[in-house]
C-alpha cells in the first residue's frame, strides 16, 4: 500500500516540510495540531477553547483519511502551562475518555505566544472480527 499524505492546504505544511497527517497501511499519523480554527484562521485566546479546536481539527483529519477518533492508540499533548493542563483534562476525557489510548503530557513552550496546546495522535485501524 502507498503511503497517504493528508494535507490542509496550509502555506506552513510546505514551507517546514511536513502533512497535517501521513497514512501508512493501517496506521495514520497526525501531526501536531494546535487550537487554531482553520476555516477562519483564528485561535480562541482559551486554553479550553483550543482543546476544543484540537479535536475538532484531528477529527477532521482522520474522517478525511478514512479513520475515527475511537481508532486512536497513542496520543500526545503539548501545554503551555501546569494550571491549563488542569483545566483540560476533563476535555480530553470528554474525546476521548471511552477510547482511552496511552498518553504523554508535555509543560513546553509553543512556537507561537498565543498557543496554549497542540495535540499529536497515532491511529490503528481495527479489523472487523476485533
Amino acid at each position: 500500500m502507498q503511503r497517504q499524505r493528508i494535507s490542509t492546504g496550509s502555506a506552513m505544511e510546505q514551507e517546514a516540510g511536513y502533512s497535517r497527517a501521513v497514512v501508512d497501511g493501517d496506521w495514520c499519523f497526525v501531526s501536531g495540531t494546535t487550537g487554531y480554527n482553520y476555516e477562519t484562521m483564528e485561535m480562541p485566546s482559551t486554553i479550553s477553547g483550543q482543546a476544543h479546536n484540537c479535536f475538532s481539527n484531528i477529527a477532521n483529519v482522520l474522517r478525511e483519511a478514512g479513520f475515527a477518533l475511537s481508532d486512536v492508540v497513542r496520543v500526545h499533548y503539548y501545554v503551555t502551562s501546569r494550571a491549563g493542563a488542569d483545566e483540560v483534562f476533563p476535555i480530553f476525557g470528554k474525546y476521548l475518555g471511552d477510547i482511552r489510548p496511552a498518553a504523554t503530557l508535555i509543560i513546553c513552550e509553543l512556537l507561537r505566544p498565543e498557543m496554549k496546546i497542540e495535540i499529536e495522535v497515532t491511529a490503528l485501524k481495527r479489523t472487523k472480527a476485533e
